[in-house]
């Protein structure tokens, strides 16, 4: 019986860490109690998750031609999260589908009253 190489044993710890994360992820979005929480889980975690598989799989690949196309599998989301994140906030902010008792401090409030001074021409006065 041979014993496993160890890029496998390597691809294999990342797959199964990131599909931990994953998983994690998938719980957090269901169990927790509003869209900022659930968006939070829905993106460090879950990206994180995809980036441990991808590279466990580029190991695991060695050489072939379809590693490239993980590469940019991963830079897609790396670049794309972030603002699907910040978007989601924003449109749950608007419209108010946020738990005001789970904010420390409430920023986009301050910048909305900052914009509407400057739109009247108050200038916060």
């Amino acid at each position: 019986m041979s014993s496993p190489d160890i890029p496998d044993v390597v691809a294999a710890v990342l797959v199964l860490g990131g599909s931990t994360l994953a998983l994690t992820a998938a719980i957090g979005v269901v169990r927790f109690p509003d869209t900022l929480s659930r968006m939070h889980a829905a993106t460090k975690p879950q990206v994180l998750g995809l980036l441990l598989v991808l590279a466990g799989a580029a190991i695991r690949l060695r050489g072939n031609v379809d590693v490239g196309m993980v590469i940019l599998t991963g830079l897609f989301t790396i670049i794309t999260a972030p603002v699907v994140a910040n978007r989601v906030g924003q449109l749950a902010y608007r419209e108010q589908n946020i738990r005001d008792d789970l904010l420390t401090r409430d920023e986009m409030h301050e910048f909305a009253a900052d914009g509407e001074h400057r739109a009247h021409g108050t200038d916060g006065l």
